[in-house]
């Protein structure tokens, strides 16, 4: 099997050497290897910052939960798929269950916040205030996106409900991620998040992934 890749800056990169071994739980042989050796982290944190983040950012707080929605239909056309990976990890049918069907479930349920928010990029902070005595000016705080990334590690026995869990957050509020799952699952992660980039869904620079320690 090939060696894991790393989505980052819009592409699928292998890192450079040999790279960490991943083993199967139930045999021991080894699956694959993973590696970011090489990798620029200055260029991928660069390029969630200026690629996705204003993009997320434009978006409304309706279309983002659309996204969200959209994403989680997609990802349980895959569920058998992403099963057998998981059985890799020494995960049995309920432990795989809670990861894969829980972690889908954390997107429907942060999308469903959708109806909550203004069809804006923003919303409004409490009441108006009125700052003057004649009531001629007045002043109103508005909630908006953070201009940065966000970045997750996670743990090893939850390789994907740790990860949507998570961006589900983040995305709703109109911010990328960097992901680091642990890596030692990080197989099964790196399959979810192939399904995701095939999906198309999300825009470019949202989310970047890299499996292995950092070299």
């Amino acid at each position: 099997m090939p060696k894991l890749g790393n989505y980052v800056t819009g592409s699928w990169i292998t890192g450079d050497g040999e790279g960490q071994p991943l083993y199967n739980a139930f045999n021991g042989n080894v699956i694959t290897h993973a590696s970011t050796k090489g990798l620029d982290f200055a260029a991928i944190l660069d390029y969630a910052r200026k690629t996705g983040n204003p993009t997320l950012r434009r978006m409304t707080f309706p279309e983002r939960g659309r996204m969200l929605r959209a994403l989680a239909l997609h990802l349980r056309e895959h569920l058998e798929t992403f099963y057998k990976i998981s059985f890799l990890t020494g995960a049995t049918r309920s432990d795989s269950w809670i990861d894969l069907e829980g972690g889908i479930g954390n997107l429907f349920s942060y999308a469903s916040l959708r109806r909550k928010f203004p069809d804006e990029p923003f919303c409004l902070d409490g009441d108006g205030l009125s700052l003057g005595k004649a009531g001629t000016f007045m002043g109103q705080h508005l909630l908006v996106p953070k201009e940065g990334v966000a970045i997750h590690i996670n743990a090893f026995n939850f390789p994907v409900w740790g990860m949507l869990e998570k961006i589900a957050v983040n995305l709703l509020a109109g911010i990328p991620a960097v992901v680091k799952p642990a890596s030692v699952t990080s197989f099964l992660t790196e399959a979810v998040v192939r399904e995701i980039v095939n999906s198309g869904i999300l825009p470019p620079g949202a989310l970047q992934l890299h499996p292995a320690p950092s070299s």
